[in-house]
C-alpha cells in the first residue's frame, strides 16, 4: 500500500511538474487566430488590434488569418479540426451562436467542439441607409419600410453575417420582412449603400463610424442601451420607438477542445491585458465600442455567453424562417 501511494504521489508530482513547464514555456512559436471572415471587415479590425497587443504581452507573434465562406462556418471548423496545442485560435463573433440554429448542417459541434479563451468586446449596431434616403428618423424609417416593403431592399454580407443577423431582428422588430441583398463580405455591401445601390444595412459600428461621421451614408439609430460617445446625435432604437430593441455583437477567443488549462490560462491572462492596452482602448472608443471587462475575459465567461446567446437566437431564427445549408 505504501508503494502504490508514493507512486501515484511520484505521479501527481510529475504531472505537476510537466504542467508547470509547458506554462512556463508556451509559447515558443508563433500563434494563428484564424477570423472566419474576409480582411478588413470588422471582425477583422478588432482582432488585428488584439493580436498586436497579445504579441507584446506573449513575446512570440500572433498573426491573423482569414478563412471567410458559409457564414464564418468555414473558419470555425478549420479550428475544431486543428491540434489543440494552444498555436490555433478562432476569433468569432455572435454568429458563433448563431450558425448553431441558422445551419442545418454543421461540421463541427458548437458547444463540444472548442474550449475558451475569453470575450474580447461587445459591439454595438447601426441602423444606417443611402445619405438620401427619404425617411428622416427611425419612425419615419419604420413607417416608409412598411408602406414599401416589395421596394426597399437591405444588403446585409452574407447568411450568419453580423449584418444579417440584425436585419432578421429589425424585420422580426416591426413585423415586417422586405427584401434582402445579400453580399459576399461587409466590404461590397457597404460600397453599394453608398454608392445608393441598395437603401438600408443593419451593421457594426466598427464597420459604420467612419461612414456616418463622413457623411456618406444615415443613421436612424445605434442598438446600444445608451447613446455612444462617438455618435452623440444618433438616437437610440429605443428613442427612435422600438422598445427592447438591443443588438451587440460580442467576440469572443476559442481553442480546439483538449488543449492544456495551462495554455487556455495562460492566453486568457494575455487577453485580459490585451485589453487594458492603452492602443487597444482607444481605437476601439473610435470605432465605438469598449474591450470587455476583465471577469468576461474569461474562459467561465465566454461558454456562458455562448449558451445563453444559442438559446435568445434560436426562436428569432426560427420565426423568420431563414436557415441555411
Amino acid at each position: 500500500m505504501k508503494t502504490l501511494i508514493a507512486s501515484l504521489a511520484t505521479a501527481a508530482a510529475i504531472a505537476m511538474l510537466t504542467g508547470s513547464a509547458m506554462a512556463e514555456s508556451y509559447p515558443d512559436r508563433t500563434i494563428t487566430v484564424i477570423v472566419p471572415f474576409s480582411a478588413g471587415g470588422p471582425t477583422d479590425t478588432v482582432t488585428r488590434l488584439v493580436a498586436e497587443a497579445m504579441s507584446k504581452d506573449l513575446g512570440q507573434q500572433v498573426i491573423v488569418e482569414n478563412v471567410g465562406g458559409a457564414g464564418g462556418t468555414l473558419g470555425a471548423a478549420r479550428v475544431a479540426d486543428a491540434d489543440p496545442d494552444g498555436y490555433t485560435l478562432l476569433l468569432h463573433h455572435i454568429g458563433m451562436a448563431t450558425s448553431a440554429t441558422l445551419y442545418r448542417k454543421l461540421a463541427y459541434d458548437t458547444l463540444n467542439a472548442f474550449d475558451y479563451v475569453g470575450l474580447v468586446t461587445d459591439v454595438p449596431m447601426t441602423i444606417v441607409a443611402r445619405k438620401d434616403f427619404e425617411p428622416t428618423d427611425l419612425k419615419g424609417l419604420i413607417d416608409y419600410v412598411k408602406a414599401n416593403k416589395d421596394k426597399v431592399t437591405l444588403a446585409n454580407a452574407g447568411i450568419g453575417a453580423a449584418s444579417h443577423l440584425c436585419g432578421m431582428m429589425f424585420m422580426n422588430a416591426i413585423q415586417t420582412p422586405f427584401v434582402t441583398v445579400p453580399y459576399k463580405g461587409t466590404g461590397p455591401a457597404m460600397t453599394d449603400l453608398v454608392g445608393g445601390q441598395v437603401d438600408l444595412m443593419c451593421d457594426q459600428t466598427t464597420n459604420t463610424t467612419k461612414q456616418i461621421l463622413g457623411g456618406t451614408i444615415k443613421a436612424y439609430a445605434v442598438t446600444s442601451p445608451a447613446r455612444l460617445d462617438v455618435l452623440p446625435t444618433v438616437a437610440t432604437a429605443e428613442e427612435g420607438g422600438l422598445p427592447g430593441f438591443q443588438v451587440g455583437i460580442w467576440h469572443g477567443i476559442y481553442a480546439p477542445k483538449g488543449t492544456a488549462p495551462e495554455k487556455l490560462d495562460r492566453l486568457s491572462k494575455s487577453l485580459q491585458k490585451a485589453l487594458k492596452d492603452e492602443n487597444v482602448v482607444a481605437r476601439f472608443a473610435e470605432l465605438g465600442t469598449k474591450p470587455s471587462p476583465e471577469a468576461d475575459a474569461t474562459p467561465a465567461a465566454l461558454k456562458a455567453k455562448l449558451e445563453g446567446e444559442i438559446a435568445r437566437w434560436k426562436p428569432v431564427i426560427e420565426a423568420a424562417g431563414q436557415y441555411a445549408d
